[in-house]
């Protein structure tokens, strides 16, 4: 009789401590990592997807934060304040940033700091998601319009030149955009992280990454043609609202280490940007003449910019727009 007590009393006691175990897994994997409040996405018919709005989230010790526009940027209003200047950017996940990048790092708030520090009152707006392409940008432009900025940048990196338009396919699909909350921390680790890694180990499947897979499209040539149309197309709806336009130009990696290598398409890109005569900042010239240890600190992976990148970039857009004086409205009130 007491040995079967035992048994069973030990067997309650194993089951507590397992429960016990979980529930302190579960706390401390929400409390320290952020882990089952992830940054949730909605489809959308004009952009493909974008982020859900009035988001503010804390992953891995970064804050991320996305306004009611799905912009990662500061709640603002639909009309410019008096006296503010308003820059809005759009791009992909090189300008988002994604999990790894806490708000302030973010190319748009280093270049806003920077505006701010030179005596500018400005607002820098990101309209951005990993994967968007060309035709993203424009549809975004479509749904919600220019916001009264007073320039426009695209930022187009080396994928997005023959990338086709991203869909909402993906949406509560890819685990890099969830569309709900998961039920429980520990489920999102082992899904998103855990699963994934084991999958690696065991050869079978890629590493996990908090920057989701650009898409690739069977016909190059002609996805460039149509990017090139839709490159068009967005710079003649902001122009017709008597505003100037920008394109910034983001290399891979390979690009330019371990020697200078200009991605397919770049030619005849820089083609379609001079008869449109839209100003192009490339990162890609710039950075080329930089010793290649240099160039590397700029990088997280082959793609994404790292803090260090994200610097640089903003530098080239506030020495290009504003102390070059590419953009009057931010030049004619630069101090002296």
């Amino acid at each position: 009789m007491t040995n079967k007590f035992f048994r069973k009393f030990r067997k309650y006691t194993i089951a507590i401590y397992i429960i016990v175990a979980l529930v302190i897994t579960e706390i401390s994997l929400r409390l320290v990592l952020g882990l089952g409040n992830p940054v949730l996405s909605q489809a959308d018919p004009n952009t493909g997807y974008r982020f859900q709005a009035n988001q503010k989230v804390f992953r891995f010790g970064k804050r991320i934060e996305y306004n009611q526009y799905s912009q990662r940027s500061e709640p603002i209003t639909q009309e410019k304040p008096k006296g503010v200047l308003r820059i809005m950017a759009l791009g992909d996940s090189i300008l988002n940033g994604g999990n790894p990048t806490d708000q302030q790092q973010i190319i748009t708030e280093i270049f806003k700091s920077k505006l701010i520090t030179a005596g500018h009152p400005a607002q820098v707006l990101n309209a951005s998601a990993g994967s968007w392409g060309i035709g993203n940008h424009l549809g975004y432009l479509r749904k919600f319009g220019t916001f009264n900025s007073d320039a426009i940048i695209v930022e187009i990196g080396t994928n997005d030149l023959a990338q086709p338009t991203s869909t909402s396919a993906v949406v509560g699909n890819d685990p890099n955009f969830p569309n709900h909350r998961p039920l429980f921390a520990v489920q999102e680790a082992w899904i998103r992280y855990i699963w994934p890694r084991l999958l690696q180990t065991l050869q079978i499947g890629s590493a996990p990454s908090d920057f989701p897979v650009t898409p690739s499209s069977a016909e190059p040539n002609r996805q460039f043609q149509e990017n090139m149309q839709n490159l068009k197309t967005t710079v003649q709806l902001v122009r017709n609202q008597k505003i100037p336009i920008f394109v910034l130009f983001v290399p891979q990696v390979s690009n330019l280490v371990p020697s200078n290598t200009p991605p397919k398409y770049k030619l005849e890109f820089i083609e379609q940007l001079k008869s449109l005569q839209v100003p192009l900042i490339d990162a890609e010239i710039e950075w080329s003449s930089l010793p290649k240890k240099i160039v590397e600190t700029f990088f997280r992976d082959d793609i994404h910019p790292n803090e260090v990148g994200n610097q640089a970039l903003a530098d080239l857009l506030f020495q290009q727009l504003c102390v070059a004086g590419q953009l009057s409205a931010c030049h004619e009130n630069i101090p002296q």
